[in-house]
């Protein structure tokens, strides 16, 4: 069981990382930060396309890790 949960938690791991660099950046400096912060906030801009599908991937890929972290730590 444990060898299977290693497994899964290195192929999230990695899906994390992929597709959190394949990520468009959203600001630019500290400026961009500071103001896009605020539409981020209020939802003036909603993802599309490849964006949302990224997104959406990387909130699946960050659950399962948490997940499999957690059996892991308890198989332990």
């Amino acid at each position: 069981m444990v060898p299977l949960i290693i497994t899964l938690l290195v192929i999230s791991c990695l899906g994390v990382i992929v597709t959190v660099l394949l990520q468009e950046g959203k600001s630019a400096g500290l400026s961009g930060a500071i103001a896009g912060g605020a539409e981020q906030l209020l939802g003036k801009q909603k993802a599309r396309g490849i964006d949302a599908l990224l997104h959406r991937l990387t909130i699946g890929f960050s659950v399962a890790f948490f997940i499999l972290t957690v059996l892991l730590g308890y198989f332990l």
